[in-house]
């Protein structure tokens, strides 16, 4: 089990590798329920009608077009190396399409079921208030949010595993409006080609892709567009992405940047996320120093053990270090950590302060939904002064 909880922390960072005054910090509270609040707004609570239409502005992987009687979502990159783009055309329950769609999958809007075939999506059902809506999950393991994994485990919420091995006959039975998963382009990992091929409603969600932490976050709409409901989306992705824009404001004039590195090694092997990765346009936009933004692309690279001590033995700090919960397991994984300054002097941070029995974090979960609050847990370790009204939520210092 560990090995495998190590290999899920690896596949993470190959997934996310795959301005205003502080009294603005103050707005950014955690909430008492399961997910940071949206912003209370009360045009949030309205849904879309077919005069409102909202734009994309920050994710790179899909489009949404308005066309005349339906919507046409276009997934741009399904998976890195993909061939050709995933469209769907989103026409209105009790019409009929008004045009060729160009072989796109037709789905009749708004939806009343739906399938998540990852916990990345949860959160912005939540946001809309459409998590009721959720008929199946592939497991309720690393699920953090607690309504979600009750549901499954009282049998209203099915759990029907991922890939070739999903279980294809109780899909068929519940008969979803849609099934959202994401793809590799590997007939081993992938779940979308057997569904596909029992005629089932499956969409491609290639979110993981996106870099930008807010492009990520934007991806609301795409999902909020099967429940017409990608206005209100919009405005809630608004709001976040403003509070984001103001914290990262606040670090803009920071001269003296506080170094750091992140991850920690496996079998001997540290990989180093590139600049243009997700956790590195987070670390950025903080304001710290990180020290393999050299590194180009957004991948991760392969980095020996030896080379890593060498360049961040000194470093300020130490983030994202797996599944430790403490400095004393951290150093049971291998006696050398205990060499780095970060840890001597207690500047470690993990990113699992919200983290369930089985080791999923609601970091990977609501996180992605929720970068405004990442970003000022980031800024809080880098510059406490900065951030003296903003409690940590997805974070915590090691000890």
């Amino acid at each position: 089990m560990k090995k495998n909880l190590t290999l899920l922390a690896l596949l993470f960072v190959f997934v996310l590798s795959a301005c205003q005054a502080p009294a603005a910090i103050a707005e950014i509270e955690a909430p008492a329920s399961t997910l940071p609040a949206a912003p209370t707004l009360e045009a949030a609570a309205q849904t879309s009608t077919q005069s409102e239409q909202v734009s994309i502005k920050y994710a790179k992987n899909f489009t949404l077009e308005y066309k005349d009687g339906y919507k046409l979502l276009t997934v741009t990159l399904p998976w890195m190396g993909a061939s050709e783009a995933q469209k769907y055309a989103l026409v209105p329950k009790g019409t009929e399409p008004k045009a060729d769609l160009g072989g796109a999958l037709v789905i009749f809007t708004p939806i009343e079921s739906f399938v998540s075939l990852s916990t990345t999506y949860l959160p912005f059902l939540e946001q809309i208030d459409e998590l009721p809506s959720l008929a199946a999950v592939d497991s309720a393991d690393y699920i953090y949010n607690a309504d979600v994994r009750l549901w499954v485990a009282n049998g209203m919420v099915e759990a029907v595993g991922s890939g070739p091995g999903v279980n294809v006959e109780k899909l068929i039975e519940l008969a979803p409006d849609v099934i959202m998963t994401s793809a590799s382009g590997s007939p081993d990992w992938d779940t979308h080609p057997v569904l596909e091929q029992a005629g089932l409603p499956v969409v491609i969600n290639s979110d993981y892709l996106e870099q930008d932490p807010l492009g990520r976050a934007e991806w609301s709409k795409f999902i909020a567009a099967f429940y017409d409901k990608e206005v209100e989306a919009g405005r809630i992705f608004d709001a976040v992405a403003a509070r984001y824009e103001n914290a990262k404001a606040l670090t803009a004039g920071q001269t003296a940047k506080p170094t750091v590195f992140v991850n920690t090694a496996y079998e001997g092997t540290w990989y180093m996320p590139g600049a243009e990765s997700y956790p590195a346009i987070l670390l950025r936009d903080a304001g710290a120093d990180y020290l393999w933004n050299d590194l180009e692309g957004s991948g991760a690279m392969p980095i020996d053990f030896e080379v890593v001590v060498e360049r961040a033995k000194d470093a300020d700090y130490w983030i994202n270090v797996g599944f430790a919960s403490d400095l004393a397991s951290l150093a049971a994984m291998d006696l050398r950590y205990a060499e780095f300054t970060a840890y001597q002097e207690g500047k470690v941070y993990n990113n699992n302060a919200r983290m369930n029995e089985m080791g999923g974090t609601d970091y990977f979960e609501s996180g992605l939904a929720n970068p405004d609050m990442v970003l000022m847990d980031l800024i809080k370790i880098f510059y406490p002064n900065l951030a003296a009204g903003h409690d940590f939520f997805y974070y915590r210092q090691l000890q």
